[in-house]
């Protein structure tokens, strides 16, 4: 069984983040949606919220679970059962980041990371940016889906 953890804060979800989660579905038996929590980081949202978006968002979908993490993410790979990671990138700043990291993931626990391309649709769309629109009152309904709006 083929097995990918996604790991993000998903502060919140947005349809970036959808699309590449049933994009995976072609590659991957499970999908696990990890939700990270980093003490030093301030949320928009809490944890709770952003499960429940998540959760909602997926709940009839058999193939994907959702699960909250502290830690390194192979750590949580290993304990799942996944041997991949899956990441999304929208530029070639966000290869850069992700290449570094994949090489540090495949060198501590030997697990590969799997990176989809965000369709052009989706590529501007960041957690950062929906929260500076939500903040500031702007119309952010168009970058996340349907649980996050309600």
């Amino acid at each position: 069984m083929k097995k990918a953890v996604f790991p993000g804060s998903f502060d919140p979800i947005t349809l970036g983040h959808v699309d590449i989660i049933y994009r995976s579905l072609e590659l991957f038996d499970e999908v696990i949606i990890a939700i990270g929590v980093n003490a030093d980081k301030k949320y928009l949202f809490n944890l709770s919220q952003r499960e429940a978006f998540i959760a909602t968002l997926f709940a009839q979908e058999s193939r994907i679970k959702v699960v909250c993490y502290e830690g390194l993410t192979v750590d949580l790979c290993k304990k799942e059962g996944a041997q991949y990671i899956l990441r999304g990138l929208r530029n070639t700043t966000d290869f850069e980041f992700e290449k570094a990291i994949a090489q540090a993931n495949t060198k501590l626990q030997g697990i590969e990371t799997i990176l989809l391309y965000s369709k052009p649709e989706h590529a501007f769309i960041s957690s950062s940016i929906v929260r500076d629109v939500l903040r500031n009152q702007g119309d952010y309904s168009f970058m996340v889906p349907d649980t996050v709006r309600e």
